[in-house]
């Protein structure tokens, strides 16, 4: 895609480059950052300007949409087809597949007739020589040392402190990086989902592409067992999308099971899906349970086709290699919510770390890193100012030990939680760097008195400083945390103090926080 973008941008390309191409570009964005589908309304204009023709206006799919970027591409879609049947009709002789009858199968499962040895995730990796550092298709099996809650017992969120022992991972990190770890499904719901598919979890299978050159997945082993595919490959807790409805009507014997499911996976049907299924955030494995008699018909070899694999979650790595040698930390908030559904919601990974319990045997955690969105300056002397409210102080934590063990100071930190005496993370440690003359610390406890005071007060109040620091010392700054308000707020906050003490107006005040954001001593990484 970089080679393709460097290529298109050419100045020198002529402006009839394209003018015997027909094209449509379908965006897929969300509005909730900035530059809203730039990357499509970009390359919709450069087309145009080579002198391509556009068969429709350019599609702007946000995932922001309750429907998701359905809500664009449904009425989209029969234009597209409509213009490109017009100028490419299906040749005469070429039969089209009827509708509610599935493509045949990515993958066949094979079942063995007696139980081989399987080997297992640890044993895989133990046995073959990795290949450089780890990586999803080789993580480290990290044994974790601790799990701590850090949010006092009244507290409504479950935080905990997680270590794992990296010695001999080859594994190496900075301050700003992440950590991805690969999750594993509940043992109940694996048993749940074996039930209701009528699948013995026992029983072992090799796995076969039906298309030469398509390779199996790389994180399953070959032989495999059921058990294994479930617990550790199929996403069974994640929200399922339209096209799980769409195979699911295909594959379904039942006549009023799939009448439903086809009306799920139609146009005309999506806010009823979006009632029934996102709104209260209901899983794959809670859906087959509502459609008995479709999930008990499914036939093995669509397992992969149906439903998707499980993603690796991202952690900001909150500890530094120089402060804590062979060791790797995460703060993570224990994901758990009620919808309307009587089950409460749970986040598949923080809940499934937050069960491991390294005191009762060994337990192994698979995972690698890779560079985050924050990287710090290198030069001696520039201050970082840093605005980390709630688990978002935790890649501060890790630059804060680098930069002391550097023997960079200027370190500021503006942190932000509710009560400093139920999840006031670090404090004992903030406390002593600020002793020692390392750390500047602003704090704000939202909910310490009547008028709630959040980072970007405190930002505004320190506004002198703020000033001082990036205007006149070159500071950089950084903010991590929730992506809901919090962001906009703090931006908010900075223009207001680059007008009040820089004396700028409100556009000079923008372009000020824009050239920061460009040259990167303005730097975010949130989450939603």
């Amino acid at each position: 895609m970089k080679n393709f973008w460097r290529f298109i941008f050419r100045k020198n390309l002529p402006p009839t480059s394209l003018c015997q191409m027909d094209f449509a570009v379908l965006g897929l964005g969300d509005s909730s950052y900035a530059k809203f589908n730039f990357v499509a309304k970009k390359l919709h204009r450069r087309l145009l300007q080579l002198g391509g023709r556009a068969l429709l206006p350019v599609c702007l799919g946000d995932d922001q949409h309750e429907l998701g970027p359905d809500a664009a591409i449904d009425p989209w879609l029969p234009d597209l087809w409509g213009k490109v049947l017009g100028l490419y009709p299906v040749p005469l002789d070429l039969g089209t597949i009827p509708a509610g009858v599935p493509l045949p199968s990515k993958f066949t499962l094979h079942f063995l007739p007696v139980a081989p040895r399987v080997c297992s995730e640890g044993q895989r990796a133990a046995g073959t020589e990795p290949q450089g550092p780890p990586s999803e298709q080789q993580p480290f099996l990290a044994p974790m040392v601790t799990n701590q809650r850090v949010t006092g017992p009244s507290h409504f969120q479950d935080v905990r402190l997680m270590e794992f022992d990296i010695t001999g991972s080859g594994l190496s990190f900075a301050a700003g990086d992440v950590v991805l770890i690969q999750p594993e499904n509940a043992a109940s719901h694996t048993q749940r989902f074996c039930q209701v598919l009528g699948l013995d979890p026992e029983q072992n299978f090799t796995l076969l592409p039906r298309e030469p050159g398509v390779p199996c997945p790389a994180r399953l082993p070959q032989p495999c067992s059921v058990r294994h595919l479930v617990s550790h490959y199929l996403d069974i807790a994640s929200v399922p999308r339209r096209s799980f409805f769409e195979l699911l009507a295909c594959l379904s014997p039942h006549e009023l099971e799939r009448e439903k499911l086809l009306h799920f996976s139609s146009p005309q049907g999506q806010e009823e899906l979006y009632s029934y299924c996102n709104r209260p955030r209901r899983t794959i494995l809670e859906v087959l349970c509502d459609f008995p008699h479709t999930a008990g018909a499914v036939p093995a070899d669509y397992l992969l086709d149906l439903i998707p694999p499980i993603r690796p979650r991202a952690f900001s790595i909150a500890s530094s290699l120089l402060a804590h040698p062979s060791r790797l930390q995460i703060l993570v908030a224990v994901v758990q919510y009620q919808t309307r559904l009587k089950e409460p919601r749970r986040g598949l990974c923080s809940s499934w770390l937050a069960s491991l319990d390294p005191g009762q045997g060994p337990v192994q955690v698979p995972l690698w890193v890779r560079p985050g969105g924050l990287t710090f300056p290198q030069t001696p002397g520039t201050p970082v100012i840093m605005v980390g409210p709630g688990t978002g102080v935790a890649p501060f934590r890790a630059a804060v030990q680098e930069r002391v063990a550097q023997g960079q100071s200027g370190n500021v930190l503006f942190f932000g939680c509710r009560l400093r005496d139920q999840d006031f993370y670090w404090e004992a440690e903030w406390m002593e760097l600020e002793g020692r003359g390392c750390l500047t610390l602003f704090t704000a406890f939202s909910r310490e008195q009547e008028r709630k005071v959040y980072v970007q007060h405190r930002l505004r109040e320190l506004g002198p400083l703020v000033w001082e620091l990036l205007d006149r010392q070159g500071a950089y700054f950084y903010l991590a945390g929730n992506a809901k308000c919090m962001p906009a707020d703090v931006a908010e906050a900075l223009t207001s103090v680059f007008q009040e003490q820089g004396g700028l107006s409100a556009p000079d005040a923008a372009t000020y926080l824009a050239r920061l954001q460009r040259t990167l001593r303005f730097q975010s990484e949130t989450w939603a």
